[in-house]
């Protein structure tokens, strides 16, 4: 009966008050027409844009707007990059290019991807009952057995189970056109095998693999040495393969799991052991895990060509290539955003409640992985509110209601270990966020508001102009992504603003909100503004960065194509896309082999070399507990000296005042000490006079470091 009357009420011609209606509330789409009265439009409001005919005079059909925006962005990105001085004229440039985009636009030279055609479809709302409420028992079971801060065989399994019955109860089977084991089967049982190779199929592969190469070329170089930060995560990593199997993780002011038991995974599958390469495997597969939903991502809100260049774009950057590189959970951010926000808008292009379910599993997972995570779930309600704003028929906002609710449900089924704990612990739950946020260890350095708002410019420059200066995850003070990507950037986001204003699509301004609120683990670090922007808490907003860069790349290449047409249009396309990846493609290659490289090798200590002379004495004529490494203020973080020698737990700390009691021990001893501590250079010689020092020249300008060998008594060094 209700869904007959609301079929009914969508079906009645318009009234002027539904005209009135869709007018103050612009953003549901343009006003219907009401009987009586002219219907007007837009061009660009109708069907797909063609091609002209090919005309003789080719300056008619010349895109010349839209190359000269183009252009004009590439110098306005490249001054802003050379020198602070040309700040101004970069400004300006951009505002002519935008000026020139707009009128490509009016001219319809240029337009953008269109969104795909949304599926209205009515819900049943069935679940199947039993399936539920055994997986609620299984989940309430579940949660009382993951108290104490353990996983466990028994509460994993436990867990799981719930999962699957909740998955078994709200499934739509029907929703797929066949499952994936039955269509497995089917292929395998053929009498002969046929695997069609498209030239898309291959330049996907292409693309895919240029990633890739970026992402684990000179792996074990690049990042070359470890941070404070490192020894904390393979310390924590250490206790999971001692059958310490933590929720949550409370050194260093608290971590989730997800990492630590990645890296213990690397570490035994390929025998990498407790290594700083265990952990660069981990968080690189999880970088490369990330490209194929980017390029999923981009094709649902544009097309395959988006998608592809979206994910040519992740693949290359050096944002995304340094945060997995780096070991640490940086990456975990983008790479479960990625995925999240591709069912999340397929889902509610298709109406498909299946999408909403992988959504939940997707969100849910990432919750356990980087805490800037966490305001995902922000976003995803205010999706779902841009989307039930935009909509007109009572169909789609219902259904929004029952999609809100899956996503919501499944993620928190997930969220169970967390959510004990939480409950448990919440002070160390949530003190590593809240010490960003709030005045935990320090006051806010002026008014709140001042801050918060100083601190979201700031980050909404950092594509373009300054990512921060924390030199771990990036280059200090300059844009976040190459200097093209960075112009396509800024473009696609006056594309995109555009477009809404003309047609109000809902993903238009989704997309333009996502990247300041994806942005906001950054923005909301009031306590200690310097540390905003952070490439590492923005990370999830890379992933709307480069679909909006690739709307609009794709934009001016189908333009170029197009216009020119079938005479000139593909090697005219060809050849400026090649231009501009190339010179991407240098460019960051250079930022991470080169720039960045040197830069941290210059600013970390070396750690692994003093990790490889303790190592060779222990295995020689030493032992590991026979060695020291003398402390200095700001020197090296002593216990990443154990984790290089091979021995993660030990900590070959001393000060000069304690060498006096390494006097009795017996046998053969060796100190490493910094070339400027005279303090300990001559309590050394004091105790053991017949002690020798030698110079460790190191790879690293000033990073040498003097050994204090002391052989056995009675010899000779």
């Amino acid at each position: 009966m209700d869904n007959h009357s609301d079929t009914a009420e969508e079906n009645k011609e318009p009234s002027v008050l539904d005209y009135v209606k869709a007018k103050v509330m612009f953003w549901r789409g343009p006003a219907p027409v009401i009987p009586g009265q002219y219907e007007t439009y837009s061009p660009d409001e109708t069907q797909s844009y063609s091609p002209p005919e090919e005309d003789s005079n080719n300056e008619l059909n010349t895109p010349i707007f839209t190359l000269v925006a183009l252009g004009l962005a590439f110098i306005a990105q490249l001054s802003w990059v050379s020198s602070d001085q040309t700040a101004t004229i970069g400004i300006f440039l951009y505002l002519l290019s935008f000026i020139a985009i707009f009128f490509a636009v009016q001219r319809k030279e240029l337009k953008v991807a269109d969104s795909k055609q949304p599926e209205v479809s009515q819900d049943d709302y069935r679940i199947l009952s039993r399936p539920m409420l055994i997986g609620l028992i299984v989940a309430l079971v579940a949660f009382v057995s993951f108290g104490g801060n353990r996983f466990s065989s028994f509460n994993i399994f436990l867990l799981l189970i719930a999962l699957g019955f909740i998955l078994k109860s709200l499934w739509k089977p029907s929703e797929n056109k066949l499952p994936l084991l039955p269509r497995i089967k089917e292929f395998v049982q053929q009498k002969n095998w046929h695997i069609p190779i498209s030239r898309w199929a291959v330049l996907w592969l292409v693309v895919f693999s240029l990633g890739i190469f970026f992402k684990a070329f000179h792996l074990g170089q690049v990042v070359p040495e470890m941070v404070s930060d490192h020894s904390e995560k393979l310390l924590d990593v250490f206790d999971v393969m001692q059958g310490e199997s933590r929720i949550y993780f409370p050194r260093n002011t608290g971590r989730e799991a997800l990492q630590m038991y990645m890296i213990a995974g690397v570490a035994k599958l390929l025998g990498t052991g407790i290594t700083f390469l265990s952990m660069k495997i981990g968080t690189v597969l999880a970088g490369i895990f990330m490209l194929p939903y980017i390029y999923l991502l981009g094709k649902e809100i544009g097309n395959r060509w988006v998608g592809l260049i979206a994910m040519f774009f992740a693949g290359i950057a050096y944002w995304p290539n340094i945060l997995a590189r780096v070991g640490l959970r940086f990456i975990l951010y983008p790479a479960f955003v990625a995925p999240t926000l591709f069912y999340l808008t397929r889902g509610m292009r298709r109406a498909r409640r299946n999408d909403f379910i992988w959504a939940g599993i997707f969100l849910g997972i990432g919750l356990h992985g980087y805490t800037p995570f966490r305001f995902v779930p922000v976003l995803i309600v205010i999706a779902i509110a841009l989307y039930i704003l935009h909509q007109r028929d009572k169909t789609s906002r219902r259904n929004a209601i029952l999609w809100i609710a899956i996503v919501a449900f499944i993620s928190l089924i997930l969220f169970l270990p967390l959510l004990r704990f939480w409950i448990e612990e919440p002070t160390v739950f949530a003190y590593r966020a809240f010490s960003r946020v709030g005045t935990i260890e320090r006051d806010f350095p002026g008014s709140i508001y001042g801050v918060f708002f100083s601190n979201l410019w700031n980050a909404l420059k950092m594509v373009n102009w300054n990512s921060g200066n924390i030199w771990v995850v990036g280059v200090p003070h300059s844009p976040a992504v190459d200097l093209f990507t960075a112009a396509m950037f800024l473009l696609g986001v006056f594309l995109l603003l555009v477009r809404y204003l003309r047609k109000r699509n809902w993903q238009d301004l989704f997309l333009i909100l996502a990247v300041p609120i994806l942005m906001m683990p950054s923005i909301l670090s009031l306590a200690f503004p310097d540390e905003n922007p952070a490439l590492n808490r923005a990370g999830g907003a890379m992933v709307i960065v480069f679909i909006i860069a690739a709307l609009a790349f794709e934009a001016i290449l189908r333009s170029i194509y197009e216009r020119f047409g079938n005479r000139g249009g593909v090697q005219f396309a060809t050849l400026i896309g090649g231009f501009f990846a190339i010179v991407s493609i240098g460019a960051n290659y250079n930022m991470v082999f080169n720039t960045f490289q040197t830069q941290y090798t210059n600013t970390a200590w070396n750690t692994s070399e003093m990790g490889a002379v303790i190592a060779e004495f222990a295995h020689t004529v030493g032992d590991k507990d026979s060695a020291w490494v003398v402390a200095a203020p700001h020197w090296v973080d002593n216990r990443l000296v154990g984790i290089n020698a091979g021995f993660p737990t030990k900590n070959y700390e001393i000060w000069p005042l304690q060498i006096i009691e390494t006097v009795e021990l017996p046998g053969p001893k060796l100190f490493l000490y910094k070339m400027e501590d005279t303090e300990a250079a001559n309590t050394l010689r004091e105790l053991y006079p017949n002690g020798a020092n030698s110079l460790y020249q190191s790879e690293q300008e000033n990073k040498s470091f003097y050994i204090f060998f002391v052989p056995n008594s009675g010899e000779t060094p």
